[in-house]
């Protein structure tokens, strides 16, 4: 007999947002076991660094932010 063993907390989450700077359509996995992050990410397309900061409260993104970081 096997036993499955299945887990309720999610260990990763994808997110989906639009580049502040070409507005192309930009995915990213979050780790919902980080409460908050802020990070540095380039845009895939225009290569702009974007400021991206979020906060995850029971499995849910709440609060995400993501800006150009200017020169």
């Amino acid at each position: 007999m096997s036993t499955i063993s299945i887990s309720t907390h999610m260990t990763e989450m994808e997110y989906a947002f639009t580049c502040p700077s070409c507005g192309e359509a930009i995915s990213m996995v979050l780790d919902p076991s980080v409460i908050q992050h802020a990070y540095v990410k380039d845009c895939e397309v225009c290569c702009k660094p974007i400021e991206i900061s979020y906060a995850i409260q029971d499995d849910s993104v709440v609060n995400f932010s993501a800006h150009i970081l200017e020169d």
